[in-house]
């Protein structure tokens, strides 16, 4: 069930994170067209946008190998992403900021969710792996002998 992922697409994963992070926090840094406040949403939306793109790929992938994932964690983790997705075209849509603005943070966001996930699934993929791997064998059984007679005397 577990395939290994390439080199160049656990290396891929990890870049669109890095980078989609780093255009977006750069760009909250460097505006000066925002207030803290405003700085500090934007900021705590992509940290929860992460965490909730990333379980709603565990739970999706829990429930396709059987493991159990109650409906309400399942629930959860979609209706915190979507969430997520609503707050940051709200937040977008009512900025007064150019277009192409908008479309950066709203492109730098959904390239860090993509790379959350992708880095989640590599990193689950080489786990499980692993484990196959390293899984104990077990022992052969131990051949059977005749236990001595302990009636007879010696």
């Amino acid at each position: 069930m577990y395939t290994k992922p390439t080199p160049a697409f656990i290396g891929v994963s990890y870049c669109a994170l890095s980078i989609g992070m780093a255009a977006f926090l750069t760009g909250l840094w460097r505006t000066t067209s925002m207030g803290l406040a405003e700085k500090g949403f934007y900021f705590t939306l992509l940290m929860y946008g992460l965490y909730a793109a990333v379980s709603v790929q565990k739970s999706v992938r829990d429930r396709t190998e059987n493991i159990p994932v109650t409906d309400l964690y399942y629930g959860i983790s979609w209706l915190s992403t979507i969430m997520c997705l609503s707050l940051l075209v709200i937040g977008l849509w009512n900025a007064s900021w150019p277009l192409s603005e908008k479309g950066f943070y709203g492109m730098s966001f959904l390239l860090s969710l993509f790379g959350a996930i992708a880095v989640q699934k590599n990193t689950r993929d080489v786990a499980g792996l692993h484990r196959l791997v390293n899984r104990p064998v077990a022992d052969p059984p131990l051949p059977e002998r005749p236990l001595p007679d302990r009636n007879k005397k010696s």
